[in-house]
C-alpha cells in the first residue's frame, strides 16, 4: 500500500506538471528551499529551469558527459503528487545497475531523488497505469503513460533488483548493509547549501559526494542527488564557506567551524584525487578475489596496499598503516602512485595477494580482537600494531628463533618460486643481506636474480629495509623505539588552531585560534576545551610526531608559535603570548619524541628539529632514519648509527639542489654529500623550504651572506673570479662605471642566491660585474673594515715608520671578525693581481686606492687616509696577510697561465680540438650541469671520471657510472662505450641532445648474462616497425613480430622462424641502438630499442624494436655491445685511467668553461667566441 501522501483520489484523474526544484516533492520544499539570487541572469525557481539544467539545443544530457553506471532503462514518469496534492508532476526517470533516479528534465545533471537498487524490496502494481517502488520505510508512486510500458518499466526493476540480491552489494559507493545501515563514508555530516533553510547531510565516499535530506535518509541510503567528483573542484571563499564547482552547477557550501571547513575541502580534494586517478592498476589487483577485499578490516574495493607486505588495505587501513612507520609497512595508492606500480610489482600481488599474505599474518587472530569495516581508527591501531608490528598472529616458521637455519632456508627459497616460504622466513627473522656463502652471489637478491626469480627479487627489494616483528613485553605495544622515551610531564593553556594537511600559507590571525587547556603526559598530547574538561578534544601521541618547528616572534596573531608534525601527514599550530612558556613547551615536547640517541640536538636554540630518511657516506643502497636539528644556518644531524657528525654549514654548501620528483634534497660539502629524502610529502616540503633560506644570504652584514670553504662571501668570490678571467687586462677596470640597471639587477640575483649563479661572458659585462663587486661594498652593513675597528685603520696612516705601520695594520687584521678578514684578504691579493697588468689596464696601485678607499670606508671620497689604508695594504700585501713563498708562488703561476694564454690567442698558437660542452650529473637540471673542456683524445670513460672526481663521487665496485648520449626527440638514450672518443659525438649532437653521466643499472645483468651464454649469436622474435621514408614508404602503421638472428657481422631480419631467406639484413658496425621508443608510436610493450642506420652513402634509416620482457631487452642490448665492441662491455682496470687523467696541468684545476652544445654551427661559432678571449678558461681560478 502507497504511504497516506502517495493516495490518489479517485474522484478525478489529476493533470501532470513541472515543477523544478533540486528536492523532490516527497519533501516540504517550503521548509527548506528559499531561492537564491540569480547567478547567470536566472535564479532558482518554479517557473524556470534550475542550474542543473544545461542549455543548448539537440544535447542528450547529462549521461554522455558524465561516467556514470550505463541507463538500462529511461523515460517520462508521472510522479505521485506531495503531501496529498491532486497534481501529478512529471519526471524524467532513469533507472541504471546501481540506482533509480528521477529529475526534472532529460537534460538535468543532478537528479531530485535517487533511491538505490539495493534498498527496494519489492515491486508491484498498484492501478492504472500506475506502480509501486517499496523500500524499507518508504513506498514511490510512478504512473506511466499506458499499462504496457508500466508493466515494462515492473519487468525491468524487477529484474535488476534480482540481480542485484544475487550479487555482492559492492558497486554503490554508499552500499547497504543488511540492517540497512550505510557503511562509513570517508567524511559526512551537515553542511550548509546556498539556496536552502535547513542544511542537509552531506557524505564524500570514493568518487562521488552524496546530498541527502538528513541523517536518517543517509542510513537508509535515500538520496537526493550524487556528484561524480571527476568534473569536480574545490576553492575557499571564505573562513566557513568552500564551493563545489562541476561543469553543471555551483555548489556553495558553510561549515560550522574553520576546522570543519578544511575537513570537507581536504575530503573533497582526496575525492576528487581518487575520481580522476587511473584504475588499471587497480583492476588487475582486483582480478584475484581475495584483493578485492581489505585485509585488515574485510572493507570492499580497497584500493591502498602496503607494498613491502603484499597487502591490498582500505583507506582507513591504509592511514593507521602510516603511523607504524615505513620500517613497518610501505603504503602506497593503487590509483596514484602510479611510477611505484611495475610489472613485477603487480605480479607480485597477484600471487601473493591477501590470502596468502593472511595464511601468514592473521593465522591466530582471536575472533575477539579482529577488525570490521565499521572499527574506530583506535581499534584498527592496536589491531595492526599487534598484526605487523608485534606480529602476534603470524604463523611461525619452524625454524623460527635459529638465525642460522633461517638465512640458510632463506638462501634456499629465494632460488624457486615459493613466494610463501620467503615471506614466512623473511619475518621470522631471516635477514634479507644474509651472507650465501657464494662470491657469485653473495646475498639472496643476487641468488635469486641469477636463478632468474623476478618476484623473488622484487619482494627482497621492497623489504631490504623492513623491520623484523618483534613481541613488546611490558604493555608497551605502541612504542615503535627499542630503547623507551623520556617520560616528559607539561600542561597549561595553548592558543590553538585546527589541524591541517597542507603548509600553513599566510598568517593566521588572533580570532582564527582557539584557547585550550593541554597536557603531556605518558607520550600523549591532549588539548582540552577547558582546565575543568576531563575528556580531551584530540590528542596527538609522542610516536607519531616526526617534527617540530618554531617561528619567529608575531609570525601569526599569537606571539610566539610552534608546529607539530605527526605521522600522518597533518599538523598543529599551537601559540603563546609569551616566548618563554613557549620555549618551555617546545622543550618538553621535542623531549618527548626525539630518540634518546639523538638527545644532544635538544641543548641547541633550534628552529626546526624532527626525524628523516637519508642516504650519505660510501654506503647509498640503503635510506636511513636520521634526527635533524636547524639552528641558524647549521644544519646538525644525529645519523642512525649514533656517530656524531660535524653541523653542515648551509651557507657554505657547494650545491643545494632537489632531485626527482621533489623527493630527495641534496646537500653538497666539500667532503661529503648527503642525499635527504621525503617519505612524507608535507613535513619534508618544510625542511626542504627551510633549509633553503638559512642556506641563502639573509641580511647586508658580511656574516649573513653565502660563503666559501674559505669564509669569504660567494658574491665576492664570483665577481673576483669573472674579472680575474675576463677583465685583468680591460682598460680602466673598477674606474669605469657599468649600466647602472645592469648592475643592480645583477647584484639583487647574486644577494638573492649566489651559489646558483654563473657568471658567463657574453652574457654580463666586465664593467658591470666590476661595479657590482663596488656596490656590494659600499652597501655592506657594518662596512667591511667594521663601525668599531674603522677609525683605527684611518688613524694607522700617520704612523711615519714603515714597519710600525705594518705591525699596526696586522694587528688592526686580527681584531676584525673571520669573516671581515678572509674578505679583505681575498679582495686585497685580487686587487695585487690587477695592478700586476696596470701596463694594459691602466690600474696602478694609486689608482685602485682612488677607487676603493672611499667604497671600503663608505666615505665620500674627501678624506686621503681611505685611499691611503688601500694602497699600503695592497703594497705590503705580503708582509700584512703572511703569504707566504709557496702561496705566492702559486699565484704568480696563475698570474703566467693567464700570460700564456692571452700569449697563444695573439699569436694564434692556442692548441687546436679543444671543444667545451655541457654534461649532466644524473638528470638534465641546472644545478647538475657541469662545462667540460673535451681534447680530441678524450674517451667516454675519461669524461666520466671528470665528472665524477668534481663532485667527490667515489666509485665502489658494483657502481656502472657511464656517459650516456641522451635524444629527447625520440625519447631514447645511448650508453656511451668506455673506450668511444667523446669529441665526434658532440659533432653530431643536435640541438635536441645532450650527455649526462649516470649509473647504468643493467651494466651487472648484462655482464651475467654474457659470461654465462653459450656462442656469440642471439636470435628470436621481436615486434618490428621501420619509421615512414622521405617519399612515405615504409611500415608506418604499428609494429609487427618478425624474426631476427644477431651475429658478430650483422642483423637479420626474416618474416617468421620457418623463412630461409633475410627481408633485411644491416652490417652491426653501421648500427646505433638506443634505449627508449617515442610514446606516440604507442609501442605495444615498454622494452624497446630506436634503431640508426647510416651505410656508407650516408643513407640513413631508423626503425624500431619491441621485446616481451625486460630481460629479453638486457639480453638483446648486451649482444648488441658485445659484437660491436669485440666482446669488452666493461674496463678490466679503471685505476689506470684515473692515474693518467691526474698528469693533468694542475694550474688550470676544475675550470668553468664555455657550454659548447647544438649543432655544428653552432658550436663554431661558441669555437669563435672562445677564440677571441681564452681567458675563460681560467673563470674558476
Amino acid at each position: 500500500m502507497a504511504n497516506k501522501e502517495d493516495a490518489e483520489p479517485a474522484t478525478r484523474r489529476p493533470r501532470s506538471v513541472r515543477v523544478n526544484s533540486l528536492f523532490s516533492e516527497d519533501e516540504l520544499i517550503e521548509d527548506y528551499y528559499d531561492a537564491p539570487p540569480a547567478i547567470g541572469g536566472s535564479s532558482w525557481s518554479d517557473d524556470v529551469p534550475c542550474s542543473g539544467s544545461i542549455p543548448g539545443d539537440g544535447m542528450e544530457g547529462p549521461s554522455a558527459d558524465l561516467p556514470l553506471s550505463p541507463t538500462i532503462k529511461a523515460g517520462w514518469l508521472d510522479k505521485n503528487p506531495p503531501q496529498g496534492s491532486y497534481i501529478y508532476q512529471k519526471r524524467w526517470v532513469k533507472l541504471d545497475a546501481d540506482y533509480l533516479r528521477y529529475f526534472d528534465s532529460e537534460k538535468d545533471a543532478y537528479s531530485k531523488r535517487f533511491i538505490p537498487v539495493s534498498s527496494i524490496s519489492r515491486i508491484a502494481s498498484v492501478g492504472d497505469q500506475k506502480f509501486e517502488v517499496v523500500t524499507n520505510n518508504r513506498n514511490f508512486v510512478f504512473r506511466a503513460e499506458s499499462d504496457a510500458d508500466r508493466n515494462e518499466w515492473i519487468r525491468t526493476l524487477q529484474q535488476i533488483v534480482e540481480e542485484r540480491k544475487s550479487k555482492a552489494p559492492d558497486r554503490t559507493s554508499v552500499s547497504l548493509s543488511t540492517n540497512g545501515a550505510a557503511d562509513p563514508a570517508d567524511k559526512s555530516g551537515f553542511l550548509e547549501l546556498r539556496g536552502f533553510k535547513h542544511k542537509l547531510f552531506v557524505a564524500v565516499a570514493g568518487d562521488k559526494v552524496f546530498l541527502y535530506k538528513n541523517a536518517e535518509d543517509y542510513r537508509l541510503g535515500i538520496g537526493i542527488t550524487y556528484i561524480e567528483m571527476n568534473v569536480g573542484n574545490v576553492k575557499e571563499v571564505d573562513r566557513r564557506g568552500f564551493d563545489l564547482t562541476t561543469p553543471y552547477r555551483i555548489f556553495s557550501f558553510s561549515a560550522d567551524s574553520d576546522q570543519e571547513k578544511e575537513e570537507w575541502v581536504e575530503a573533497m580534494q582526496q575525492s576528487i584525487a581518487e575520481a580522476l586517478s587511473n584504475s588499471e592498476v587497480a583492476e588487475r589487483i582486483w582480478a584475484v578475489e581475495s584483493n578485492r577485499f581489505c585485509a585488515d578490516c574485510g572493507s570492499p574495493k580497497p584500493d591502498w596496499a602496503s607494498i613491502n607486505l603484499c597487502v591490498v588495505i582500505c583507506k582507513r587501513c591504509a592511514g593507521e598503516h602510516r603511523g607504524l612507520g615505513p620500517g613497518i609497512t610501505k603504503v602506497r595508492s593503487l590509483k596514484m602512485d602510479r611510477k611505484v606500480w611495475t610489472e613485477e610489482l603487480i605480479e607480485l600481488f597477484q600471487h601473493l595477494g591477501n590470502a596468502v599474505a593472511n595464511q601468514f599474518w592473521a593465522a591466530n587472530v582471536p575472533p575477539s580482537e579482529a577488525i570490521a569495516p565499521t572499527s574506530s581508527s583506535c581499534e584498527r591501531r592496536r589491531f595492526l600494531i599487534a598484526k605487523y608490528r608485534e606480529g602476534k598472529y603470524r604463523r611461525y616458521h619452524p625454524l623460527f628463533g635459529n638465525q642460522q637455519e633461517l638465512d640458510r632456508a632463506l638462501c634456499a627459497a629465494v632460488t624457486t618460486s615459493d613466494l610463501a616460504e620467503t615471506q614466512a622466513l623473511l619475518f621470522c627473522g631471516a635477514a634479507v643481506t644474509c651472507s650465501t656463502g657464494d662470491p657469485q652471489c653473495p646475498t639472496p637478491l643476487a641468488l635469486a636474480e641469477k636463478s632468474g626469480q623476478r618476484l623473488q627479487m622484487e619482494f627482497l627489494l621492497h623489504n631490504k629495509t623492513s623491520e623484523m616483528p618483534r613481541l613488546e613485553l611490558g604493555g608497551s605495544e605502541e612504542k615503535p623505539y627499542s630503547v623507551p622515551l623520556p617520560s616528559v610531564t607539561h600542561h597549561g593553556f595553548l592558543y590553538k588552531t585546527p589541524s591541517m594537511a597542507k603548509p600553513v600559507g599566510e598568517r593566521k590571525g588572533q580570532e582564527e585560534f582557539s584557547r585550550r587547556w593541554c597536557t603531556l603526559q605518558d607520550g600523549v598530547l591532549s588539548y582540552y576545551e577547558s582546565d575543568r574538561n576531563a575528556v580531551p578534544n584530540g590528542e596527538v601521541r609522542a610516536e607519531e610526531i616526526v617534527c617540530l618547528v618554531s617561528h619567529p616572534p608575531h609570525a601569526h596573531g599569537i606571539e610566539s608559535t610552534f608546529e607539530v608534525y605527526i605521522e600522518s601527514e597533518r599538523l598543529y599550530l599551537f601559540g603563546l603570548e609569551s616566548p618563554d612558556a613557549a620555549r618551555e613547551w617546545l622543550k618538553s615536547i621535542a623531549k618527548s619524541f626525539v630518540h634518546p640517541r639523538a638527545e644532544e640536538l635538544l641543548a641547541l636554540d633550534f628552529e626546526r628539529i624532527g626525524r628523516l630518511h637519508y642516504k650519505g657516506g660510501l654506503n647509498l643502497e640503503r635510506a636511513k632514519e636520521g634526527w635533524f636539528a636547524l639552528a641558524g644556518s647549521s644544519l646538525h644531524v644525529c645519523l642512525e648509527d649514533g656517530e656524531r657528525q660535524e653541523p653542515l654549514q648551509l651557507r657554505k654548501l657547494q650545491e643545494l639542489s632537489i632531485q626527482g620528483d621533489n623527493e630527495v634534497l641534496v646537500l653538497v660539502e666539500r667532503r661529503r654529500t648527503l642525499y635527504i629524502q621525503g617519505e612524507r610529502k608535507l613535513d619534508f616540503l618544510g625542511w626542504v623550504q627551510a633549509i633553503q633560506k638559512a642556506a641563502g644570504s639573509s641580511g647586508d652584514t658580511l656574516s649573513e651572506q653565502q660563503l666559501t670553504e674559505s669564509d669569504v662571501p660567494l658574491l665576492v668570490d664570483r665577481c673576483i673570479g669573472y674579472i680575474t678571467q675576463c677583465g685583468l687586462t680591460s682598460e680602466g677596470i673598477y674606474r669605469k662605471s657599468g649600466q647602472n640597471s645592469k648592475t643592480t639587477n645583477l647584484l639583487e640575483i647574486l644577494r638573492r642566491d649566489a651559489r646558483s649563479v654563473r657568471l658567463k661572458e657574453g652574457e654580463h659585462q666586465v664593467d658591470d660585474v666590476a661595479n657590482t663587486l663596488k656596490r656590494f661594498f659600499r652597501d655592506l652593513g657594518d662596512g667591511l673594515f667594521t663601525g668599531r675597528w674603522g677609525k683605527d685603520w684611518l688613524r694607522a696612516t700617520a704612523l711615519e715608520d714603515e714597519e710600525a705601520k705594518i705591525g699596526e695594520y696586522r694587528r688592526l687584521l686580527s681584531t676584525l671578525p673571520t669573516v671581515n678578514r678572509a674578505t679583505l684578504k681575498a679582495l686585497i691579493n685580487h686587487l695585487f693581481r690587477v695592478q700586476l697588468f696596470s701596463s694594459e689596464n691602466q690600474m696602478n696601485t694609486h689608482n685602485l686606492a682612488i677607487v676603493f678607499g672611499p667604497t671600503l670606508f663608505q666615505t665620500d671620497g674627501k678624506d686621503y687616509k681611505a685611499g691611503r689604508v688601500v694602497e699600503d695594504l695592497i703594497n705590503h700585501y705580503m708582509k700584512i696577510f703572511d703569504v707566504n713563498d709557496q702561496e705566492m708562488k702559486k699565484q704568480q703561476d696563475e698570474i703566467m697561465a693567464i700570460m700564456k694564454m692571452r700569449e697563444a690567442a695573439s699569436s694564434g698558437t692556442q692548441q687546436a680540438g679543444d671543444f667545451i660542452c655541457t654534461v649532466y650529473l644524473e638528470e638534465k637540471k641546472t644545478e647538475a650541469e657541469q662545462h667540460v673542456k673535451i681534447p680530441a683524445t678524450m674517451t667516454a670513460e675519461e669524461l666520466t671520471f671528470e665528472i665524477l672526481d668534481r663532485r667527490k663521487i667515489v666509485m665502489k665496485e658494483k657502481d656502472y657510472w657511464s656517459c650516456f648520449e641522451v635524444n629527447e626527440r625520440e625519447e631514447a638514450e645511448r650508453p656511451l662505450h668506455y673506450s668511444e672518443k667523446v669529441l665526434p659525438i658532440l659533432h653530431c649532437l643536435g640541438t635536441e641532445s645532450y650527455l649526462v653521466v649516470k649509473k647504468q643499472l643493467s651494466m651487472e645483468n648484462m655482464l651475467i648474462y654474457l659470461a654465462s651464454r653459450v656462442g656469440d649469436c642471439k636470435h628470436g622474435m621481436m615486434k618490428f616497425r621501420e619509421e615512414r621514408n622521405l617519399l612515405g614508404l615504409g611500415l608506418s602503421t604499428g609494429f609487427h613480430d618478425r624474426y631476427f638472428i644477431l651475429n658478430h657481422t650483422c642483423l637479420r631480419l626474416y618474416k617468421e622462424v620457418r623463412s630461409h631467406k633475410p627481408e633485411k639484413e644491416w652490417p652491426v658496425r653501421n648500427l646505433k641502438v638506443y634505449l627508449g621508443i617515442k610514446k606516440k608510436l604507442r609501442p605495444p610493450t615498454c622494452w624497446g630499442f630506436t634503431v640508426f642506420y647510416e651505410n656508407e652513402k650516408h643513407e640513413k634509416q631508423q626503425w624500431y624494436l619491441c621485446c616481451d620482457t625486460q630481460a629479453d631487452l638486457r639480453e638483446w642490448f648486451a649482444t648488441f655491445l658485445h659484437v660491436q665492441n669485440g666482446g669488452a662491455l666493461w674496463p678490466s682496470e679503471t685505476s689506470k685511467v684515473r692515474t693518467s687523467r691526474s698528469q693533468q696541468d694542475s694550474r688550470l684545476g676544475n675550470i668553468s668553461l664555455i657550454p659548447l652544445r647544438g649543432n655544428e654551427s653552432e658550436m663554431r661559432n661558441s669555437v669563435a667566441a672562445f677564440a677571441t678571449d681564452p681567458l675563460t678558461l681560467l673563470r674558476n681560478v
